[in-house]
């Protein structure tokens, strides 16, 4: 195919990238989407640092005409030229095997071991938003304080989109945790506008080593056996390697609970496309009055939180 084609058919596969998805750079691993391509160059946007830079059809072709002469090798790939390496590998000739970049008869339009799916781009702060915005639009829907009436596929995807929903917002407390106790001094309290944090002192104690106890307990005429006890880890050593079995020396209570197996991103990102979509529909009209309604509220909020 002549460079003009290639060029071509690289720019039809940048515009048919689903919106959200990502490329990543096949040596540093720099993510980047992108923006808009033209006649003489496709723009991206990397996302670690915001910079857009223009990737220009020229230096496309230079990249073509090396490919052309034989495979290059990814880990050779200099910083600017990693992003060209990553969008040609786009196109329906050219693939990776083995390192290389090469011209490949096989190679499916549009697929590339460069390009994350923007189901699976997200940052973890936008995985706790769009969880939390499906989690929601599921409660809109079902009468949640009656789960033993739902049917069993709404009772399923309202506890895998609560724990979702859980354990993402756990990960994103913990990740606020040192930037706050940075700014928390002794017996300080922050005020935010949905509640207030201070700093807490917890200890946690945790026995020394057993010569440093046993001297202890000895100095003060205490006997060594008031603290010895069973060891479990070597319990169970004892149970693997003999006959003694585990009823003689445990007693076993079963806890049957629900486990969440799989979760389909996939699935949530088309829904979440799905209610971006109802909201740009909404007519001016609604949506203006929807903002009104979201302005009082919040102004109702603060004036309650003033007067407490």
């Amino acid at each position: 195919m002549e460079p003009d084609d290639t060029w071509t058919s690289i720019r039809t596969q940048c515009e048919a990238l689903e919106p959200g998805a990502e490329l990543i750079t096949p040596v540093s691993e720099r993510p980047f989407g992108i923006e808009r391509t033209a006649a003489d160059r496709i723009v991206v946007r990397f996302e670690d640092s915001g910079e857009r830079r223009s990737l220009w059809r020229e230096q496309f072709v230079v990249f073509l005409e090396r490919l052309d002469e034989g495979t290059v090798a990814i880990e050779h790939l200099q910083p600017g030229v990693e992003p060209y390496a990553s969008i040609v590998t786009l196109s329906d000739e050219y693939g990776v095997d083995d390192g290389t970049i090469s011209y490949d008869p096989d190679a499916v339009g549009g697929q590339s071991p460069f390009l994350v799916p923007a189901a699976d781009s997200r940052a973890p702060p936008e995985h706790v938003h769009d969880d939390a915005v499906l989690l929601a639009a599921l409660l809109e829907r079902l009468d949640a304080d009656d789960p033993a009436a739902l049917d069993t596929d709404s009772l399923t995807d309202l506890y895998v989109l609560a724990s979702d929903v859980q354990h993402g917002a756990d990960r994103l407390r913990r990740s606020t945790r040192a930037p706050l106790l940075e700014r928390l001094g002794p017996d300080q309290q922050l005020h935010g506008r949905y509640g207030t944090v201070r700093r807490t002192t917890r200890e946690r104690r945790r026995p020394k080593d057993a010569e440093t106890v046993f001297a202890a307990l000895d100095e003060r005429g205490i006997p060594r056996e008031w603290v010895t006890g069973i060891d479990r880890d070597k319990l169970d050593i004892v149970l693997a390697v003999t006959e003694l079995e585990e009823d003689e020396v445990y007693d076993v209570d079963e806890d049957v609970y629900v486990q969440k197996t799989s979760v389909d991103e996939d699935e949530k990102y088309s829904r979440l496309q799905g209610l971006a979509d109802r909201i740009d529909d909404l007519e001016d009209a609604e949506g203006a009055a929807l903002r009104e309604e979201l302005d009082d509220i919040e102004d109702r909020l603060e004036e309650a939180l003033s007067a407490g």
